[in-house]
């Protein structure tokens, strides 16, 4: 990946053109999550209230401070609904961004014929609500171990990639998904970062 330079204005990858760079602290907290809120043009999905005994891990962006961020990432965890630790991955983004996919272990910048295979005649696998609305996801074929689910969320992206691949029973739950971008509550609790997002200094 190359940073701009006097020719160009964007982050490059040598293979896929102009890109928008991810950014992962390595400790999470209020002031991290404002500033992520702040550069963010796509929602940053986090479950409010938080289901019992989880926490926020991690947060992340991709984009810079001169376009805004195109899609974003928060990571929670706690124990999963069949026992042992869990965490989940919530991604939001544009079209064409590809974060979702890097997470879900997907070819290519969007889930596409993936999804489009899952949702073919069949019933939605998993219901939450986002932003106060009621919102379908799909369970998608991914590595054994996660368990990935998409959907649409504000007219963008929305994926839940769940680690291990049992966890994801925890989208069987009552999940509402609040926006950070619109208040973030004082009450979020904080812990150590998950191992599932790179972190930088």
């Amino acid at each position: 990946m190359r940073p701009p330079d006097l020719m160009h204005s964007d982050w490059r990858c040598p293979d896929h053109g102009p890109i928008a760079p991810l950014h992962v602290p390595r400790h999470v907290g209020a002031g991290v999550v404002d500033t992520a809120a702040r550069l963010s043009r796509v929602p940053l999905w986090c479950p409010w209230p938080l289901l019992q005994g989880w926490m926020v891990t991690g947060v992340g962006w991709a984009g810079d401070e001169r376009t805004g961020a195109a899609a974003t990432v928060l990571a929670c965890s706690g124990p999963a609904p069949l026992g042992g630790p869990a965490d989940v991955v919530l991604v939001a983004e544009e079209p064409g961004v590809g974060l979702g996919c890097w997470f879900a272990g997907f070819e290519g910048p969007d889930p596409g014929p993936v999804l489009a295979a899952a949702v073919s005649g069949d019933v939605a696998h998993a219901k939450i609500i986002a932003a106060g609305h009621p919102t379908p996801l799909w369970s998608v074929p991914s590595a054994d171990d996660r368990c990935v689910y998409v959907g649409e969320a504000k007219g963008l992206w929305l994926y839940a990639v769940a680690f291990p691949a049992a966890a994801g029973y925890v989208l069987a739950e009552h999940v509402v998904l609040h926006d950070l971008t619109d208040s973030r509550p004082p009450e979020l609790v904080y812990g150590a970062l998950s191992p599932y997002l790179v972190g930088e200094d």
